[in-house]
């Protein structure tokens, strides 16, 4: 109950303009800053120098450019040229993490599909000779089936470097596992952090923890190099028991976390031998997302409160 009044609280939050402006002056401006902890920076240089010490500790990254919804072509565009410059950039700097993360509405999906699949075709076409997947995240439900059939769309005429994201959560996912696995995509797991109505997701904790691990089941089984996204250590010894009792290959798979959440987990799992990838957000839109993360923990709003007074010290 209080994790789901955080959880709204600081939703609703994160739609605060007058609050993403005061937060701007301590959120990324110092090396201290109270953001820090979970978003890289603001600029791709600031993201791959984190990637760079991600890798240097036996990791892999998911690069996020951080963006708002948009509601014109233009902006869509815009969007997506900074993605395949990112791309360009990160080719050019010789990192091992070929990968990045993006949102169809913040390359257009909300003007209308064909503009997104316009400008994700740009993107994933950027990332073919340098060698960069591109997983597509999933929002609200209202996205789901259209964001299906935009990275069906890039699959059907020939694009492998391009994969998914499904939540748990929704009733339709095993569904849409069974579709995504017959195609052969690669899917990344997810409970789902979208308040949704009852008649389309679960909404008790131990129904979506049951529900990720029967999807978990289905991927590791029958699934194309899944990525199994939770910080939850029940899940994930689920995960190892599973594929240990199946015999699958620990390279088979991988795990994914977020940034700055669990790093002590991210590291016991290196450890282990297991491929472990981290979701790197970056960018000037980071306020939004960062509540996000408040809400989901409350350690991590102790460990803000903690850098603010610290902030407040330096002079």
């Amino acid at each position: 109950m209080i994790g789901a009044l955080a959880r709204a609280t600081f939703s609703l939050l994160a739609g605060s303009s007058l609050l993403k402006k005061a937060a701007s002056r301590y959120g990324l401006r110092r090396t201290g800053g109270i953001a820090r902890r979970f978003v890289a920076g603001e600029t791709v240089a600031e993201a791959i120098a984190a990637v760079r010490q991600l890798e240097a500790r036996g990791l892999l990254a998911t690069i996020d450019l951080l963006g708002e919804s948009v509601t014109s072509s233009e902006q869509a565009v815009a969007a997506a040229r900074e993605y395949v410059a990112l791309i360009e950039t990160a080719a050019a700097a010789g990192i091992a993490s070929r990968s990045l993360s993006v949102k169809l509405t913040q390359i257009g999906l909300a003007v209308d599909r064909a503009t997104a699949i316009d400008n994700l075709r740009r993107i994933v076409d950027a990332g073919v000779e340098p060698g960069f997947f591109v997983r597509v995240d999933m929002e609200g439900s209202a996205w789901t089936e259209n964001t299906l059939d935009t990275v069906e769309t890039l699959w059907s005429i020939g694009y492998r470097n391009v994969g998914v994201a499904i939540q748990a959560a929704l009733r339709r996912s095993p569904a849409d596992v069974e579709r995504l696995n017959a195609l052969g995509m690669s899917i990344r797991l997810v409970k789902g952090a979208y308040r949704e109505p009852r008649g389309v997701a679960h909404r008790r904790r131990e129904d979506v923890e049951r529900a990720f691990a029967e999807l978990m089941e289905t991927l590791l089984v029958g699934g194309h190099r899944p990525a199994i996204a939770t910080h939850d250590p029940r899940l994930i010894e689920r995960t190892r028991q599973l594929a240990d009792a199946r015999g699958i290959a620990r390279d088979a798979f991988e795990f994914e976390l977020l940034y700055g959440i669990r790093r002590d987990l991210q590291h016991s799992l290196v450890r282990d031998g297991y491929q472990v990838r981290v979701y790197l957000p970056y960018g000037t839109e980071w306020y939004p997302y960062f509540m996000r993360r408040l809400g989901e923990r409350p350690a991590n709003v102790a460990f803000v409160l903690k850098s603010l007074v610290s902030e407040e010290s330096v002079p």
